[in-house]
């Protein structure tokens, strides 16, 4: 029998206050904006018919914020409909999935750009990457 300190697995390396986030520092992802759910409507929102979504703010906020604010037949999952969440941009959507538990599976929310939603320490994450230009 093993004692509680004799572990088959390492104990995960604590992150310094002046340390990005493993997602960062090791995988490559770069802050893209941070959604944030609301029920105030806001100026020059933008209608996501298929998400039963409006979203706001991101074109001009210079930290990245998106207000989203969702009408009560939207599909999208609960945790991203009442939680606030953080989008990295990511090189290669598919391969950042891997492993991941997937709660909105990838679609293209507009013109170029495709995104995932994720569940990170119970919290929503996403992930988007954009095609370049001539792709």
């Amino acid at each position: 029998m093993k004692s509680a300190a004799d572990h088959s697995e390492a104990a995960p390396r604590l992150r310094r206050s002046h340390e990005p986030p493993d997602v960062v520092a090791r995988r490559g992802w770069r802050y893209h904006h941070i959604g944030i759910p609301t029920n105030v409507p806001r100026a020059g929102e933008t209608y996501l018919e298929r998400f039963g979504l409006y979203v706001s703010g991101f074109p001009t906020s210079p930290c990245g914020i998106e207000w989203m604010r969702f009408e009560p037949s939207s599909p999208l999952h609960p945790l991203i409909k009442s939680l606030p969440h953080v989008a990295f941009e990511v090189d290669d959507l598919d391969a950042a999935l891997i492993g991941q538990q997937v709660i909105s599976a990838p679609s293209s929310p507009s013109d170029g750009v495709r995104a995932a939603m994720i569940v990170v320490d119970d919290a929503p994450v996403e992930l988007i990457s954009f095609r370049g230009e001539g792709s």
